[in-house]
């Protein structure tokens, strides 16, 4: 078992040519990648690596200048937009102010509207559904690119090289041929984060006990999981180059026990899956805002822009969206905007920086056996059901599950045996589930709905 793990994932008791392998794959492998499927990754990887080079004067006019260019192409050609034309006189900012602030809601049931040509050739992409909202959109390949090459490059911060080992969690499951390859290639080793087993997360921590380092990433949720298992256990001598979140929101507590149990650090990233690459770690304990790609307000519940240090609701316009423009885009969260007052003077890049993202607490389904379902267990099968528009999961036991939902159009009984046999296959086990039709899902403090609420007795966590 053990060595079959540590191949599969590339590790040897010598590491020397992951330059090499680096190399190879970003000269010869990656750029012929993209000349045979028509994508742009290392295009667009060489030109965000730009990006760092540049002062704050320079990050700034460059995101002014791509934002006049986006609303412009929106109220051109998109019907939505159309109309919101601006004055001479009008800075692109001051044109932004006069957009709508664009909703799931809105999203969901005007994307035809969103779209600046038909989707044909476009990639349709669904939210992970985290809001327990789900809503999709449509890129083009070099829309896509971009969005993972600031991915990768964000991985780069941490130390990570295109090639390095590193074992990612997630829902993206079967891998299918060029997911599968890329893996390979790549020396990732991917685990389900659909329902993690308590078993085979102790033997994969075991098997790389005194191995050589490698990177960890996925789900912040999952990965807590990892640490809390690897604590109890005892398992240690597990040396990581560094850990990389997405997905869920990074709690103090989370971040403390990753640190603690695995004696390194933790870098957090926040996006969505509607392709908006907002803001990284890397130097610093704060997350850099990546502005030639996104213009980022914080606004109060009337829509006014809060000033740096006070909370408020996340509302972001992408740069680089041209098929389907997002202007305004509410995502529900809560953030604040580090004031430059407070900024490190010894940063080593000149973006903006964010203080703090508050997220929904996502809370973990468990079961009796010692399973574990976080969030995007679910988001991955309720994003391909567009007859339910919102659900939420309560566990009261180890045993059941309520899942409380609003029926959408199209909606017929049938649907929720289908969603009951993927929870179950997924899970691999039986657990009892009661589904519940309800009006409303009532939204956290930070106005999200919450797609998980767990009302099991709290277990034993650090303070």
């Amino acid at each position: 078992m053990t060595g079959s793990i540590s191949r599969s994932i590339g590790l040897s008791s010598s590491d020397d040519g992951g330059m090499l392998l680096n190399r190879l794959l970003e000269n010869a492998v990656l750029p012929l990648g993209d000349l045979v499927l028509g994508t742009s990754f290392i295009r667009s990887l060489n030109r965000v690596r730009t990006y760092d080079h540049l002062s704050a004067y320079e990050l700034a006019a460059l995101q002014a200048q791509r934002l006049q260019k986006t609303l412009h192409h929106a109220s051109n050609y998109s019907a939505f937009y159309h109309g919101f034309t601006s004055s001479v006189e009008a800075s692109p900012v001051d044109w932004l102010k006069s957009f709508p602030i664009l909703t799931k809601g809105i999203l969901r049931e005007r994307s035809a509207d969103l779209l600046t040509s038909p989707p044909y050739g476009l990639i349709k992409k669904s939210s992970s559904g985290s809001s327990g909202v789900q809503s999709s959109i449509y890129l083009s390949s070099h829309e896509l690119s971009f969005q993972r090459a600031m991915f990768a490059h964000w991985w780069n911060w941490t130390g990570y090289r295109i090639g390095d080992p590193m074992i990612q969690t997630g829902i993206s499951l079967p891998r299918g041929f060029i997911k599968a390859t890329k893996d390979r290639l790549f020396r990732i080793r991917y685990i389900s984060a659909y329902s993690h087993k308590q078993g085979e997360i102790i033997r994969l921590l075991r098997s790389l006990q005194g191995r050589p380092p490698f990177c960890l990433g996925g789900y912040s949720s999952s990965l807590y999981l990892f640490s809390k298992i690897a604590e109890e256990e005892g398992i240690d001598g597990v040396r990581l180059r560094s850990v990389i979140a997405w997905g869920d929101n990074m709690f103090t507590q989370y971040r403390n026990t990753i640190e603690r149990v695995f004696s390194t650090r933790v870098f957090e990233t926040y996006g969505c899956s509607e392709g908006l690459m907002i803001a990284a770690q890397k130097d610093v304990d704060y997350l850099y805002i990546m502005t030639p790609g996104v213009y980022l307000e914080i606004l109060d519940d009337e829509g006014r822009e809060v000033p740096d240090g006070k909370l408020g609701h996340v509302v972001v316009t992408s740069l680089t969206a041209r098929a389907m423009p997002l202007i305004r885009y509410q995502l529900g969260d809560l953030a604040i905007k580090l004031p430059k007052s407070a900024y490190p003077k010894d940063r080593e890049l000149n973006y903006p920086l964010l203080q703090k993202v508050i997220g929904r607490d996502t809370d973990i389904v468990k079961t009796r056996s010692g399973k574990f379902m976080v969030v995007h267990s679910f988001t991955g099968i309720f994003e391909h059901i567009p007859e339910i528009r919102q659900f939420r999961v309560i566990q009261r036991d180890l045993d059941a599950i309520v899942v409380e939902y609003i029926p959408g159009r199209g909606f017929d009984l049938a649907i929720l045996d289908t969603i009951k046999e993927k929870i179950h296959d997924g899970l691999g086990e039986s657990l009892y589930l009661t589904f519940k039709p309800v009006a409303n899902i009532p939204p956290t403090a930070s106005g999200k709905p919450q797609i998980i609420l767990s009302l099991l007795k709290s277990p034993r966590d650090p303070e």
